[in-house]
């Protein structure tokens, strides 16, 4: 049984329900346990969700795009997950990320960068979207990827949406993408 944690940060909902679109695609892949793990207000991880990330053979990590970056309280869980770094307790995982925000570009490669850059320092392996971007005349919103993520999955939701009012092309984006990782890890044995 492959084991896929989804560890993310959402300030007003949206990110939470990317969040839940990656979980059900990890999910559906066969011989996969996919679980998500909220970071609370404050920062923290709930109960256990330490142990569930050492468990896990694929880290997803997520954070609405906030000034161009991880929302400070992915931070502040990216600064305390210093102790398993210097284990290298994440090492040869296999790590992904999604992020969220308000406007269309809103610096969302900028905060995959830093996702990137977090799983490089603890010496894990990235998997990409693996999706074409649509980006041809007849492309419309709501197409798969219309974002064009490669590097990790994009979504977007107006400063003055409802969770409820989130693109379902950006969802099955979402979707699709934990899938990919849930089959990267089960066919790389992970």
């Amino acid at each position: 049984m492959t084991k896929l944690a989804i560890v993310y940060h959402s300030g007003y909902g949206h990110t939470r329900r990317v969040a839940e679109s990656v979980l059900a695609g990890a999910a559906g892949v066969p011989g996969t346990e996919a679980q998500a793990i909220a970071i609370d207000p404050e920062g923290h991880l709930p109960a256990g969700g330490w142990e569930a990330l050492a468990a896990a053979d694929a880290i997803v990590f997520g954070s609405p795009t906030y000034m161009g970056s991880v929302s400070w309280q992915f931070k502040r869980f990216a600064d305390a997950s210093s102790k398993p770094w210097y284990g290298q307790a994440w090492k040869d995982k296999l790590a992904a990320g999604f992020t969220n925000s308000a406007s269309i570009n809103g610096d969302k490669g900028s905060t995959i960068a830093y996702l990137v850059t977090l799983a490089m320092q603890h010496g894990m392996l990235w998997v990409g979207t693996g999706m074409l971007p649509a980006n041809a005349k007849a492309a419309q919103r709501n197409d798969v990827n219309w974002l064009a993520g490669s590097t990790g999955a994009l979504a977007q939701s107006p400063s003055d949406a409802s969770v409820e009012e989130m693109l379902p092309g950006d969802l099955e984006t979402a979707r699709l993408f934990g899938a990919r990782v849930a089959e990267q890890a089960r066919r790389l044995g992970a």
